[in-house]
């Protein structure tokens, strides 16, 4: 087994026999070797596995158990954006087969299996971090998120599934609702929060494609952190303001000086806290540098990142609250919750 996958978790099995002869119908000359199916322990949203017949191997990826909140986890979705974006980003996975719910129950789809370094909370074991390490993976980050920038959107289909004009309205008053249909409970401040919100809207850039979940533990590197081999969870993707794609990549950027409840909001502490690694400030200026965009307005991306991070965690501290997950990963998320709406509401008295 993988260093990266687990043995199933119990309550989310999958029908391997449906998703073997699925995988037969379309996929020919594989080997006789039935399929083999563990999942990786990564995540917290959609549910991922690999899945080997003999030598064969890929990945598969479903929504998460129980109810959903609407539009989200659109695993066609993911399938066609991975489909556009995949020839001009080769580090997004090559998607191969997509599957609706009448195969398993639920959509979902498989992808190129990919090989490398993850990093989240922690090096590998036989690896010596150094400060000049850490600097190179910050810089790689920058320069794939500037690239994924670049890329000229009109060559792809994407456009046909999304709408730029008037993104971030959208955005915000969308998140909003987001967050008012799992709220549980009225946290300090976050009526203020929300106008503020409404009412800082900035104008927004040139429109370019944009991942929506830029962040470490979605990068894969290559064994000497020179290369990004792989970025995953293309499920938020769409074309619309390139810095609100760099807020959300912040808003998981931790820093030494962040509150612990900041950094440890999700388990361990990220490892962009480790010393050598960007800061956000220092990440936000290489990105300015190097995409020549303007970063006047980035406090409100970051604001607002901040608090769509925080309805993402309440969404699932919602669903495990409900019972609709038992991962106990998920038992203290509203404290997190708490902490990032706090911190949202600081960054609303920043005068820059």
């Amino acid at each position: 087994m993988a260093a990266d996958t687990i043995p199933i978790r119990k309550g989310e099995e999958l029908d391997a026999a449906a998703i073997e002869a699925f995988i037969r119908r379309y996929i020919k000359h594989l080997p006789d070797d039935p399929l083999a199916i563990v999942q990786f322990s990564a995540g917290r949203s959609n549910l991922t596995y690999q899945l080997n017949i003999g030598e064969w191997e890929a990945v598969l990826r479903r929504p998460p158990l129980g109810p959903v909140a609407p539009k989200a986890h659109d695993m066609a979705r993911e399938f066609r954006i991975l489909t556009e974006i995949h020839p001009h980003f080769p580090a997004a996975p090559k998607p191969y087969l997509f599957a609706d719910e009448s195969v398993i129950g639920c959509p979902f789809f498989i992808m190129e299996r990919k090989k490398g370094i993850v990093l989240d909370t922690e090096f590998p074991p036989d690896s010596t971090p150094t400060k000049e390490i850490c600097r190179r993976i910050s810089e790689t980050m920058v320069d794939n998120l500037v690239l994924l920038h670049s890329i000229d959107f009109a060559k792809t289909k994407l456009i046909e599934m999304t709408r730029p004009a008037g993104f971030l309205e959208r955005q915000v008053h969308g998140w909003i609702h987001r967050y008012e249909r799992v709220e549980l409970e009225e946290i300090k401040g976050i009526d203020h929060l929300k106008k503020w919100m409404v009412t800082h809207i900035p104008v927004s850039q040139a429109p370019a494609i944009i991942h929506y979940d830029f962040k470490l533990n979605n990068a894969m590197f290559d064994k000497d952190f020179r290369k990004l081999i792989g970025l995953f969870d293309w499920e938020m993707t769409t074309i619309g303001d390139p810095l609100a794609d760099l807020g959300v990549a912040m808003s998981y950027w931790t820093e030494p000086n962040d509150s612990d409840l900041l950094k440890k909001g999700m388990g361990e502490v990220p490892i962009t806290a480790t010393p050598g690694f960007m800061t956000r400030t220092e990440f936000m200026e290489s990105y300015a540098k190097k995409s020549g965009r303007d970063l006047t307005a980035m406090n409100f991306y970051l604001t607002f990142a901040y608090f769509k991070l925080a309805v993402i965690c309440q969404q699932i501290f919602y669903r495990w609250k409900n019972g609709q997950t038992k991962d106990e990963r998920f038992a203290h998320l509203d404290a997190f919750v708490r902490n990032l709406i706090q911190y949202a509401l600081e960054l609303t008295e920043r005068k820059t």
